[in-house]
């Protein structure tokens, strides 16, 4: 041993088995500290396992294998933010090497990639996971549900339909598949695959939402409320399924089972901010408009206005009847009861154009009368003009539609003109229609000067 060389040689071979051990000895201990990790979150031991992890961390913060662990930690103790840091650095680091089971990391890190506002990322996620593992029809059914998100429908079309070619059982799959037909007017296919989703999953209550949007885009308003009714026990969808409903109803001319709905659905509002909820809003103050709540009307205006001053035309509707309180007159036209409107149209009608009055009629945008002139003009000899009065206070401004109908009423009922008022006012081509035939249109200027001087 007095050999200075040999004991230089023997000095680095000691060197040697110590490094050579102490990596044996660590990557003996890591995979035993790992598979703790793994044992603690499964036996709720959630607290051990994060700080097992946070200890073999400190130690190599470039482990990345216990990144992964300690965010399925932080998963189960939901911490989910705390998590997604813990993921992102696996996914912007890690080789993925079989340490890693990366298929269940693609999975869990696309779903916190949506949640925290990544869609994009999320896509690239699942779009992996397709070529990670093939035949699973639900990865192909994830990456068109990411398409949905991202706006980009007609993409997710071709993966709902892979997904299905895989799993014909796939319900979620027809389901989207038959939605996003229904939003491309392809009736037919889009009420095949919803058909297809109910019968796999009966108890899937968002299926019936989509089927009662279908009935209603085919007009079969009946048929569609009873599938919103079926729709509403899934709570995350009750508010919309409930502004459906009562859109039919509206549509439906129903206007008072309409209020009920979308009361209901201001009711149901988890935030009362949100669209779903000034839509709601809206809509009903239309339904109050329609049936002359003038003031409940605007009362929904108001609240809409103070939530999002620019919703829809909100404003205008406002200034249109921001008059209201102050001209007793137009209040009484808008707002008053079926009798007392007849009885102020027929005033009016007897005071501005010194007529009687044959025959009235209730309608749906007012009220329609047969008058008769009261006094004798010269020239017609004596003889007295027969016409048709009509008086509209629907929100809407009169159409052409309208106008042409009166034209050929004249026709076949032999009036010598008709006198068309409307508190909204009239559109374009409905005054283009009437100029040159005998049909006076009214507006709500000329309303407002006739009511005041009949004495209304």
């Amino acid at each position: 041993m007095n050999n200075p060389i040999v004991l230089i040689i023997t000095l680095v071979l000691v060197a040697l088995i110590i490094f050579v051990g102490a990596i044996i000895v660590k990557n003996f201990m890591a995979p035993q500290k790992i598979g703790s990790i793994r044992r603690m979150i499964k036996d709720g031991k959630l607290n051990a396992a994060e700080k097992l992890a946070k200890s073999i961390l400190a130690k190599d913060s470039r482990d990345y294998e216990a990144h992964y662990w300690l965010g399925k930690v932080y998963l189960a103790e939901k911490k989910p933010e705390q998590a997604f840091i813990e993921f992102k650095t696996v996914n912007d680091n890690a080789l993925f090497d079989g340490t890693i089971p990366e298929a269940d990391f693609r999975k869990e890190i696309a779903v916190l990639y949506n949640k925290y506002g990544e869609p994009q990322s999320a896509l690239r996620e699942y779009m992996l996971l397709t070529k990670i593992d093939p035949q699973n029809a639900e990865n192909f059914y994830n990456v068109g549900k990411m398409y949905e998100v991202t706006g980009e429908e007609n993409m997710g079309i071709g993966f709902y339909q892979k997904a299905i070619e895989l799993n014909k059982k796939h319900s979620k799959a027809h389901s989207a598949l038959g939605y996003l037909m229904l939003k491309n007017k392809q009736m037919s296919e889009a009420k095949k695959e919803i058909d297809t989703a109910i019968r796999l999953s009966p108890e899937t209550w968002i299926n019936y939402f989509y089927e009662g949007k279908l009935l209603k885009e085919m007009n079969d308003y009946a048929a569609a409320i009873k599938a919103f009714e079926k729709s509403e026990r899934d709570h995350d969808i009750r508010q919309k399924a409930l502004i459906e409903k009562g859109s039919c109803y509206m549509l439906s001319e129903q206007f008072e089972s309409a209020e009920s709905e979308y009361t209901r659905a201001i009711q149901n509002a988890k935030d009362d901010t949100s669209q779903e909820t000034l839509y709601a809003r809206y809509f009903l103050a239309s339904c109050y408009e329609n049936t002359h709540k003038i003031e409940k009307a605007i009362e929904q205006w108001e609240k809409i206005r103070s939530r999002n001053p620019r919703f829809l035309d909100v404003n205008s509707k406002l200034n249109e009847y921001k008059d209201l309180q102050n001209n007793d007159s137009m209040k009484e036209y808008l707002t008053s009861g079926t009798s007392t409107f007849m009885e102020l149209c027929k005033k009016v009608a007897a005071v501005a154009y010194k007529v009687e009055v044959q025959d009235s009629e209730e309608k749906p945008y007012g009220c329609s009368m047969v008058v008769i002139e009261t006094k004798k003009d010269s020239w017609m000899s004596g003889r007295k003009q027969i016409f048709r009065i009509d008086f509209y206070r629907n929100a809407e401004p009169v159409n052409d539609g309208a106008i042409r109908k009166m034209a050929e009423d004249i026709k076949t009922s032999s009036y010598t003109k008709a006198i068309i008022f409307s508190s909204s006012g009239f559109t374009k081509a409905a005054e283009n229609y009437a100029e040159g035939r005998p049909i006076v249109l009214i507006g709500k200027d000329q309303l407002e000067l006739i009511l005041s001087k009949s004495g209304v």
